[in-house]
């Protein structure tokens, strides 16, 4: 009889404290598709993929959006006279060349804006020569310095229907070689 008196009391003291965590907990959990991920998806850095900075203006479906994909000193190691960017999954973004340009650019931060400094001038030509799978070249009128200046191929697109990963990558021929070699890449995010 004792321990069912003692028993009870326990579960009346477990009740008083679980009933209110649970109803306050629940208030986190309903905003929860809201709540922006801490984690990104990255490759093994072990293997061939090298992961370049990229910043993007908007990142919801069918929204009109601004896409940089950075070319930092780091990731240029001598002067590039072809830039290649590739997208092998289907973006399915109308692509113009009057939308896409090559610029010197400031990174934004928390106390400045990612924006264009300069514009470069440049021959954009665009293939689909296979089903889905674009290739942007970009020929700068004049080799494009390995400098510590930052440089940015900007897309400005309409986000397409479909959301995802969508993976892009960069080869650049440098100086002096026929032949490009592969820089990097960015995987941009469309909720």
């Amino acid at each position: 009889m004792l321990k069912t008196k003692k028993l009870a009391l326990n579960f009346k003291i477990f009740r008083f404290f679980l009933i209110p965590t649970i109803l306050f907990s629940t208030q986190f959990f309903s905003n929860s598709q809201d709540a922006k991920a801490g984690l990104e998806f990255q490759w093994d850095q072990d293997s061939g993929h090298r992961r370049l900075k990229w910043f993007q203006k908007e990142n919801k479906k069918r929204f009109r959006n601004k896409i940089y994909f950075f070319l930092r000193p780091s990731d240029r190691k001598t002067d590039l006279l072809k830039i290649n960017l590739t997208n092998p999954k289907p973006f399915k973004a109308k692509l113009n060349k009057e939308k896409i340009s090559l610029c010197k650019v400031r990174i934004g931060g928390f106390e400045d804006r990612t924006k264009c400094l300069e514009d470069i001038p440049a021959d954009i030509e665009i293939n689909t020569d296979k089903s889905y799978i674009y290739s942007i070249n970009i020929y700068p009128y004049s080799p494009l310095p390995s400098s510590k200046d930052n440089y940015a191929i900007v897309l400005k697109i309409m986000n397409p229907k479909k959301s995802g990963l969508y993976q892009f990558h960069s080869y650049g021929q440098p100086k002096g070689k026929s032949v490009s070699s592969y820089l990097g890449s960015w995987t941009i995010v469309i909720d």
